[in-house]
C-alpha cells in the first residue's frame, strides 16, 4: 500500500502515469499492428485471392475476418477477470490482426493522401477529447451511458445498411458516430482514471485492467477513424 498511496492519503501519480503508459502501449500496439496488416492486404489481389470466390461473390472468410473481432472484443471485456494475461494478449493480438485484415479495404477505395490526412485529423481530435475526459471535473457517467444507447443503434442500423446500401444513411451514421467516438473517449479516460486509482486492485488486476483499457481507445480511435474517412475520404 506505501507504493500506491503517499503520506496524506493521496493516490501517488507514478502509479497512475505506470497505468496509463501500459494503456497506451496497448493502444499503440493494436494500431501498430493493425496498420501494417491492413498496409499489406490492401491490395487487389489479396483481397482477390483471400476474400473473392472464384465464382466472383464475397468469400465467406471475408465474414468471418469482419464479424470476429467483434466477439474477441466482447470475450476480453467480460471474461478478462477469469482469463490469464497470457491468454488476454493472445487475444488481443489475434483482435488487432483481424482488425488489420478489415481494414486492408480501405485502401482500395481511398486514396491515399486521404487515409493519411483522416488519420491525423482523427488522431487530433481523439487527444482532445481523452486530454478533456482526464482532467474534467464533472461526472460523466450519465453522459456515457447514453452514448452507449446511441452507439448501439448505429452499430444496427450499419448493420442493416448493409443490405441496404444507401448512401444517405451511410452518410448519417458517420456524423453521428464522430460525436458518439468523441464523447465516448472523454468518458473512458475519467474511467480509465478512475481504475487507475483504485489502490484495491492487486498488481495481476491492474496489468489486465490496462490491457481492456487500451483495448477501448484503439475501438475508439478506429471508429472514429472510419467515421471520419466516410465523411472527408476521397475515393480512388
Amino acid at each position: 500500500m506505501n507504493n500506491i498511496l503517499n503520506q496524506n492519503g493521496e493516490f501517488t501519480k507514478e502509479v497512475t502515469r505506470d497505468f496509463f503508459k501500459n494503456v497506451y502501449g496497448y493502444m499503440f500496439g493494436a494500431l501498430a499492428i493493425s496498420g501494417l496488416i491492413a498496409y499489406q492486404a490492401g491490395t487487389p489481389e489479396f483481397f482477390q485471392a483471400y476474400f473473392i470466390t472464384p465464382q466472383g461473390t464475397i468469400s465467406p472468410v471475408f465474414y468471418v475476418v469482419a464479424f470476429a473481432p467483434l466477439g474477441l472484443g466482447l470475450l476480453i471485456q467480460m471474461a478478462y477477470k477469469r482469463l490469464s494475461l497470457a491468454v488476454l494478449m493472445v487475444l488481443f493480438i489475434a483482435y488487432s490482426a483481424l482488425m488489420g485484415l478489415s481494414l486492408g479495404s480501405i485502401f482500395l477505395v481511398y486514396a491515399m493522401p486521404s487515409i493519411v490526412s483522416t488519420f491525423f485529423v482523427s488522431a487530433g481530435a481523439f487527444a482532445g477529447m481523452a486530454i478533456l475526459g482526464y482532467t474534467t471535473k464533472t461526472d460523466l457517467t450519465k453522459f456515457g451511458s447514453l452514448l452507449y444507447m446511441v452507439f448501439i443503434g448505429i452499430f444496427i442500423a450499419g448493420i442493416v445498411n448493409i443490405f441496404m446500401k444507401s448512401e444517405m444513411m451511410d452518410f448519417v451514421i458517420s456524423v453521428i458516430g464522430v460525436f458518439v467516438f468523441t464523447g465516448l473517449t472523454a468518458y473512458y479516460m475519467q474511467q480509465l482514471k478512475n481504475m487507475s486509482q483504485d489502490s484495491d486492485l492487486s498488481a495481476l488486476d491492474r496489468n489486465k485492467l490496462s490491457l481492456v483499457g487500451g483495448l477501448m481507445l484503439y475501438i475508439l480511435f478506429i471508429n472514429l477513424f472510419l467515421s471520419l474517412l466516410r465523411i472527408m475520404g476521397s475515393r480512388e
